[in-house]
Parts: structure tokens; C-alpha cells; sequence
């Protein structure tokens, strides 16, 4: 008696209620006219059923054209695959009474990995012979069909499961069959309605002691038994505990760690998935045949020790390993835990094979030089939504890799054990108390990335590839440019492990329309102001060298960080990846001081940190393209120096002596001119450093914005930087951050924190008291401009002309905010350059300004430019992205390599 609904109904006696997991491919099995139509409409949504009558109406206009039939189940098929792969619950309508119709539903259901279920409705002749008199396009149907169905469904029914069915219902009757009621359960796997918080904890290999110290890091509290021993572990907040498997050998306590978690998950404080080395452990304890390798052998002793204390524990542990799923999928589809990874595709599926990926994982075939075999990378292809969580694979570090992170850091093997904090995404871990299994193969190699256990492949940077970006999807890279970008960085590059990231190509402004210019701000504003973007800073183009600088606090953060070489505090290298110092004396100092100013300015702390990344510029010019200055520049103002003195002054004679030769000798006079501009251009970016006994060239002159004059010098030492300015306008990335989206205003004061620090610095310890006779970082001009304001661009203007007429470079001109879309969702150029008339000289000849001249250099196709400007932008972004998530090396320098690569397409170089 119910107190509160009256009396409990009696279930009616043919009452049959049908269990049919929530993801399956049910099959209706019965002779024509034993009601299946019926039954799936009652029972099923009009969507989830695929009726064998419907798809032979679609391909012949007639639901009982049995000549179609062969096209009718092509179709049904295909729309069944497609539902199933889908994720949803398909019935499968037809009579289904022969094994070779069934056979191929069964394949369809192993294929898209869901359980098979058959419901068979075995309904009396006369009943369905009844039925189908009573329909008029069935009213003529022979006796004998209805015979032959009922004759091949009575040889069916003790095979079904043979054939593969996991599940099969048999209604007897009619009445059976209208009493039924279908009840959908959910997979063993589904606990998407569990949300959580977890601490997932990754493979364990008998180290009881480590599983203990971890779970009392994590907050949880331990019970313990009689004899002393953990049984259990309860959070105070309430979190439960998921372990990826591998519990079990090679550690000492095995035992131990299976009575812990078994108590755990037995009290509802945890979850547990199988690991391969349960699954073995779990086929010895059931009698059948296995090789004792691998450390089962030490279970087994272990087990035998235990016998005596509690006979009845090895039963208890095969009933706990059977028990186990081959994988969850928890906090509504957002995390998946299982112990050797699993693609999207299996998830929440049930299979052999997905059990047997979610174990082992999957193999090349081939075997590595330790004998082990090569696993399959497919955590590098992963794109889904649910993070996946596993093990498996010893790793140095866990690291996440596209949404994937496996946490099998070795504990047996001397590493740590680890654990992830999810939804935080925080790991914790512990060190091993020793080495208690030497391992096979090295947990780490000494190649770069072997740290990360995914040392750099030649497989990955080399033929035709594709980049996944977080800010533009895929961006392609062409084989012939990889091959060019490997010769460059094999032979020239820095150490691959400090090469985090090389700087994007930046696009020249519109062409100008201004008498004289071929470039000019006015159109770099307007192209920001038609993209949606108001507000831009104007920054000061430096007369140097484009400069990627890795600082770190000290030499060990370097090592232990980056695995830089013994000594070195960092890198700082040009936009091709190369060191910009032969010396790696000369890199220390520079790095030595800029390491001092950060310091200073209190950006260690600030940021939290112990390294940042630097975009800059290193000045001068002729530091790194001496060899082009001298052998091409200097060459052309040598040359005109030496031939036009003598063309003028035998020009001059000529007309003294009455020739007529005045309009050449005006256009000799214009190219002298012409060829002098040229020379004073090239000549800016040139001076001597590391000598403070000489003064720079044209100090008697104006001076000239980016170069050092005697001013910068104090009464005190040097550290021999003396010359040397560097830029830096950008900070990058810091520990754990990418700071590529921060304005660029907040960049800038950074910056000017550490230039303000340096003039607070003592001279270097060798050098005595006093200030440095040198400065070695340059601040860098700045405007914001207002693209919507007209005094606003002309103030813009204004600026840039009088910068360049000062000799400077010119500005690159940037939305203050980074990273912006324009309307149509596609990113906002992050800066375009605009230089200056007479900078120009150097980069399209001395000539270049005559009307004639422009006017052919104004037809400059600038798409191809713009478009490889914002593909490096975008890798660049997603290189910052990855370091700052600590993700390997090889996802890193997949990017880095990327931008490198592109920038051997074909474009106009001038550009």
C-alpha cells in the first residue's frame, strides 16, 4: 500500500518490460503483420524509427514494391550510419527474419561502435494473417509468406545472440506484445550527470606510499583499518577521486593500492577506469593463461602474501576488475577519463574496440630502438570538445595537448605521481620516494623536447602541412618553403629550445596618392577607420634590426625552463631565428642588463614570473647587415662619389665654353643630389660600437632619433655594450601567459618602467661606482590618434613628418587595442608601417622619387603581402598561445617553424 497514491497497481500478467541502452541500434524482428510498425510508433519517437516500407516508397513510389528492396535497405543503411554516428538511438523496422539481413545490422552497429538489441515479436499466423487481410495494399498477400517468415523466425531465435546481439527481448503473442513497455538506461559509461569537482589521479603502479601523500596533498582524509591500513579517503568539499588505471605492478604494495581504491570506490568517494595492467591482473585471477612480465610477477607475490591475512581478498579484487568501465564521460560531455586516451569518436561508445583503445591505445606497428612499440599520436589530431583525461604513456611532465593531458609521470619509474584538479585544470603532484621498476626506455632524452617525452621530429616540419590556429584555423604551409625554412633553421637557427617564437611580416600602408610620397599615414588611417577601428597608436619605427629577446632571471630558470645550455640566461636572435651575437658573451651582457631592469622596474613580481619574451628592435642596423651595407649600399654611394665630382665638373666646362648642355647638366646635378640623399639615408643606421673613446659619425649635427650621441655618456663604466641600443616595444609572453592581447599603450608603460630602471642601475661590478656610460635601452616614440577625428590624423600626420624629416624611419601604426576583428569576423591587421620619403631612398634607389619613377611604383600590389602578414600574425599568436599553456616543444616550434616557412613565399621584397 502506497500512503500517499492509494494501492500499488498490479502489473497486468503479460506486463514485459524491455531494457534498451540509450545509444543502440534496436532491430525489430517478426513475420509481416506482427504489429513492429505499430509497436515502434508507440514506443518510439517518428525520427528514431527507419522503416524498411518508407525507404522502399522513397526510391520507388511504392512501399510494397519488393523489386526495389535492394535499394531500399542501401538507403536504410545509410540513413542508419548516419544516425549513429550522430550519437542517436535507431530502430530498425523491417521484417529482419532472415540471418543475412540481420548479419549486416549487426556489422552497422559494431561499425559506429553501439550495442545491438533485438526485439522479436512472435506473434501467432492466424493474427498476422488477420492484420494484413485487414490492410488493402496487403489484402492479397499469400499465406505462404507469412508461413515462411514464422518458419525462418523460429530458426532464428536461439542464435540471436550468437550472431552479436547484446541484448534480445522475445514478446510471445499479442497481448505480450501490447503489454510491453520500453525502458531506456543508460550506458555504463555515461555519467555526464555527474559533475563533479574531480581529482583525477593518474597511473599508481603499486606506489602506495606516493597515492597516499597525493590524496593528503589534495585535502582528502584517509581511514584506515585495524591493522593500520588505508581503506579510504574522503574529501571534506566533497570531490571524488578518478583513477586512470594502472594500479597495479612494479610498485611495492600493489595490494595496497587496490584495497584503498576498491574502499573508495565502494564508498562512493571515487571512480575507477582499467588500466592494461588490470585487465591482465584480472585474466590470471580468472585461471587463463598470461606471461607474468611486465611487473605482474611481483603482484603475484605481493597477492601471496596476502592470502594468509585475508583469504578472500584476491576474489574481491577479480570482482572489482570486472566491474570496471573501459571509460566515463563525466560533467555533461565536457571530460572524458580513461587510461590509454580515446578519440572523439569512441566516446561514450561501447565496443570491443573501444575498450581496447581506451587500454592500450593504438599502435604504428613499427617497435622503437628499446623494443617497445611506437604508439599512434593520436592526441595530435585530437579536435573535440570533451577534455580527455588519461595515462598510460610514461610522460617527464603532463602537459596539456589539444584538450588532451595525459598524467602517467612515471612515480614507479622515479618520476612523480600527478594529479588534475578539474574543473580548475590545476595539477598537482608528488616526487617518487625512490626508483622502485628501472624503466625500459629513458623517461627523458636529452633531444630537444625530450623533457616534454616528444622529442622534435623531422616528420613534423617536413612536405606539406597545415597549422591549426586558434585566431585563423588552418593555415597552410607549402612544401617547398618548409624545405627552405629547415635549411635555415637546421644550419643557423638558435637552440629549437629557445626559439619560442619569431616575430610576423608586417604590410606597408596603401599606397600614397600625395605629390612625392609613396607612402603616407593618411591612408593607414583611413584603411583602420573603414575596418571599424577609432583608436590607433602611432610608434616610432627604430633605425635597426627586428630582435626577439628570451630573458630570464638566472641561468638555472633558463635551464630548467627552456634547457638552455650551461650559462646562458636566455636568447635573443633575429627575425629568422638566428643569434644576432657570434659571441655569447656579447648575448649575456645584453640579456645581464635587461634582466637588471626588469628587476629594477619590479616586473618579475608584477607579472609572476621568472622570464618574459621580448619583441624589439636592435640598433644599430649595420650590427647585423654590415655585409649588405658595405657591399651594396656603400658600394652605390662610392660609385656616385667618385663619378659624379668629375661628370659636373666636365659639364661646367662645357657650358662655360658656350655647349649647350644644360638640361643634362640639370639632370646630373639631380642625380648627384639624388645619389647624396641616398648615402646620408644609409648612413644613419650606421655606427661604431664598442668603442667610447670615439664620437659617432654626424655628432656634430642634429641628432638622430635611435642613435647614441655623448650625451648617454656618464663618469662611469662600460660592460662593452657601448653603441648597442635595444628597442623592446612589446612584451610577449611571461610564465603561464601570453600577453599578445594586452593594448598596446599598457605595453608600452612596461616598457618605459624598464627604461626609467636602467637609469637607476649602478655600473657593473667590475667597473666601480657611478652610472653606466652607456644606455643600452631606447624608448620609443608614441601618438594616439583618433581615425574619426580630422584634427586627430593631422596631428598624426604631423608627427610623422617631423620624425622623418629628423632622420627618422617612420612609424608603424597599430589599433591600441590588439586584436581586433573587423565586421566580417577576420582579424585587424596588427600593424602597418609607414615610412619615411627619404628612408625610402635605401630600400627602392636613389632615384626613386622622380614623378616618372613613383608613378611606376605605385602600381604595388599589396594583397599577397597583407595576406602573409596576417597568416604569420596568426601562428605567431598561436606559438605564444602554446608556450604560455606549457604545452612541448614540438606544438611550440611547429608554429615558430611555421612562420619561418612562409616567409619564403614570393613577395615583392621592397614591400
Amino acid at each position: 500500500m502506497n500512503a500517499m497514491n492509494g494501492p500499488t497497481p498490479t502489473p497486468a500478467p503479460d506486463h514485459r518490460t524491455l531494457a534498451v541502452p540509450d545509444l543502440s541500434l534496436v532491430v525489430l524482428v517478426g513475420a509481416t503483420g506482427s504489429g513492429k510498425s505499430t509497436f515502434a510508433a508507440r514506443h518510439f519517437k517518428p525520427t528514431e524509427v527507419v522503416s524498411s516500407d518508407f525507404c522502399r516508397a522513397l526510391v520507388s513510389d511504392d512501399e510494397n514494391d519488393q523489386s526495389a528492396s535492394g535499394d531500399a535497405f542501401d538507403v536504410l543503411h545509410y540513413i542508419a550510419g548516419k544516425r549513429l554516428a550522430a550519437g542517436r538511438l535507431t530502430v530498425v523496422d523491417a521484417t529482419n527474419v532472415q540471418p543475412e539481413a540481420r548479419k549486416q545490422l549487426v556489422a552497422l552497429a559494431r561499425q559506429y561502435d553501439v550495442l545491438p538489441v533485438a526485439i522479436v515479436l512472435d506473434v501467432p499466423e492466424q493474427i498476422c494473417a488477420e492484420r494484413n487481410a485487414a490492410r488493402p495494399d496487403r489484402a492479397g498477400l499469400p499465406r505462404r509468406v507469412i508461413q515462411r517468415h514464422q518458419r525462418e523466425l523460429r530458426r532464428s531465435l536461439r542464435h540471436l545472440e550468437r550472431e552479436g546481439f547484446r541484448k534480445v527481448h522475445v514478446l510471445r503473442g499479442a497481448a505480450e506484445t501490447d503489454a510491453a513497455e520500453i525502458v531506456r538506461e543508460r550506458r555504463f559509461n555515461d555519467l555526464r550527470h555527474v559533475t563533479g569537482p574531480f581529482d583525477i589521479v593518474g597511473d599508481i603502479h603499486g606506489c602506495r606510499s606516493e597515492l597516499e601523500t597525493l590524496l593528503t596533498g589534495l585535502g582528502y582524509a584517509l581511514t584506515r583499518d585495524d591493522a593500520g591500513r588505508p581503506v579510504d579517503a574522503v574529501h571534506p568539499d566533497g570531490r571524488t577521486a578518478v583513477f586512470v588505471g594502472d594500479l597495479v605492478d612494479r610498485g611495492p604494495d600493489s595490494p595496497g593500492v587496490l584495497r584503498l581504491v576498491m574502499g573508495m570506490v565502494a564508498a562512493g568517494h571515487a571512480l575507477c577506469v582499467p588500466g592494461n595492467h588490470e585487465n591482465k591482473l584480472g585474466r590470471y585471477l580468472s585461471g587463463r593463461k598470461v606471461q607474468h612480465s611486465h611487473g605482474l610477477a611481483e603482484t603475484i607475490e605481493q597477492l601471496e602474501r596476502e592470502d594468509a591475512a585475508d583469504p578472500d581478498f584476491r576474489a574481491r579484487v577479480r570482482e572489482f576488475i570486472e566491474s570496471l568501465v573501459s571509460h566515463y564521460v563525466l560533467d555533461g560531455g565536457a571530460l572524458v577519463v580513461c587510461h590509454a586516451g580515446l578519440p572523439e569518436k569512441y566516446h561514450g561508445r561501447t565496443s570491443g574496440r573501444v575498450r581496447s583503445h581506451a587500454l592500450y591505445g593504438d599502435t604504428t606497428g613499427e617497435t622503437d630502438e628499446f623494443g617497445l612499440p611506437v604508439r599512434y599520436p593520436w592526441a595530435e589530431d585530437y579536435r573535440g570538445r570533451a577534455a580527455v583525461v588519461y595515462g598510460h604513456t610514461p610522460t617527464p611532465s603532463a602537459t596539456w595537448l589539444n584538450n588532451t593531458i595525459c598524467l602517467d609521470t612515471g612515480a614507479v619509474f622515479g618520476g612523480r605521481m600527478t594529479a588534475l584538479r578539474w574543473p580548475e585544470r590545476e595539477l598537482v603532484d608528488v616526487p617518487a620516494e625512490r626508483v622502485w621498476y628501472e624503466p625500459t626506455k629513458p623517461l627523458a632524452s636529452e633531444a630537444p623536447g625530450g623533457a616534454d617525452g616528444r622529442p622534435l621530429d623531422l616528420a613534423d616540419v617536413t612536405g606539406r602541412r597545415s597549422v591549426e590556429t586558434r585566431h585563423m584555423g588552418r593555415v597552410a604551409v607549402k612544401e617547398e618553403n618548409a624545405a627552405a625554412a629547415l635549411e635555415v633553421m637546421s644550419r643557423f637557427a638558435v637552440d629549437p629550445r629557445l626559439l619560442t617564437y619569431l616575430p610576423p611580416t608586417m604590410a606597408p600602408c596603401a599606397t600614397s596618392k600625395e605629390e612625392g610620397y609613396l607612402e603616407h599615414p593618411a591612408e593607414a588611417f583611413a584603411a583602420y577607420r573603414a575596418d571599424g577601428v577609432r583608436q590607433v597608436v602611432c610608434e616610432e619605427k627604430h633605425m635597426g634590426s627586428r630582435a626577439v629577446v628570451l630573458v630570464c632571471r638566472d641561468a638555472d630558470v633558463a635551464r630548467e625552463r627552456f634547457g638552455a645550455p650551461e650559462g646562458a640566461s636566455g636568447a635573443l636572435y633575429t627575425r629568422t631565428g638566428r643569434p644576432f651575437f657570434d659571441d655569447p658573451e656579447m648575448t649575456e651582457r645584453v640579456l645581464g642588463r635587461l634582466g637588471r631592469c626588469v628587476d629594477a622596474a619590479g616586473l618579475w613580481a608584477e607579472l609572476d614570473t621568472d622570464w618574459l619574451l621580448l619583441d624589439a628592435e636592435l640598433m644599430p642596423w649595420s650590427l647585423k647587415a654590415a655585409g649588405l651595407l658595405r657591399n651594396q649600399y656603400a658600394a652605390v654611394g662610392a660609385a656616385a662619389r667618385t663619378v659624379f665630382p668629375g661628370v659636373l665638373t666636365a659639364l661646367e666646362s662645357a657650358a662655360a665654353r658656350g655647349v649647350d648642355v644644360a638640361d643634362l647638366l640639370g639632370r646630373q646635378r639631380e642625380r648627384a643630389e639624388d645619389a647624396e640623399a641616398f648615402t646620408e639615408a644609409y648612413g644613419r643606421y650606421c655606427w661604431p660600437v664598442g668603442d667610447t673613446t670615439r664620437g659617432w659619425p654626424g655628432e656634430s649635427e642634429e641628432p638622430v632619433p635611435g642613435r647614441p650621441g655623448r650625451a648617454d655618456a656618464g663618469s662611469g663604466g662600460t660592460d662593452g655594450l657601448d653603441g648597442i641600443r635595444l628597442a623592446p616595444f612589446q612584451i610577449l609572453a611571461a610564465q603561464g601567459r601570453s600577453l599578445a592581447a594586452l593594448p598596446h599603450d599598457e605595453q608600452l608603460a612596461l616598457i618605459d618602467r624598464l627604461i626609467e630602471a636602467e637609469a637607476s642601475l649602478g655600473s657593473s661590478p667590475a667597473d666601480g661606482d657611478g652610472t653606466y656610460l652607456n644606455r643600452l635601452l631606447a624608448p620609443t616614440g608614441r601618438l594616439v590618434v583618433d581615425t574619426e577625428d580630422e584634427t586627430s590624423v593631422a596631428a598624426g600626420v604631423r608627427w610623422w613628418l617631423e620624425l622623418t624629416a629628423a632622420g627618422g624611419e617612420g612609424m608603424v601604426v597599430k589599433p591600441l587595442a590588439a586584436l581586433l576583428r573587423g565586421a566580417d569576423g577576420r582579424l585587424v591587421q596588427p600593424g602597418v608601417k609607414c615610412r619615411g620619403r627619404e628612408y625610402l631612398r635605401i630600400i627602392y634607389g636613389p632615384e626613386y622619387t622622380r614623378p616618372d619613377n613613383l608613378a611606376r611604383l605605385r602600381v604595388r600590389h599589396l594583397g599577397h603581402k597583407r595576406s602573409l602578414a596576417l597568416r604569420e600574425y596568426a601562428l605567431g599568436l598561436e606559438a605564444l598561445d602554446r608556450l604560455a599553456a606549457g604545452e612541448p616543444l614540438w606544438r611550440v616550434h611547429e608554429a615558430v617553424f611555421g612562420v619561418l616557412a612562409l616567409e619564403s613565399e614570393p613577395v615583392d621584397p621592397r614591400l
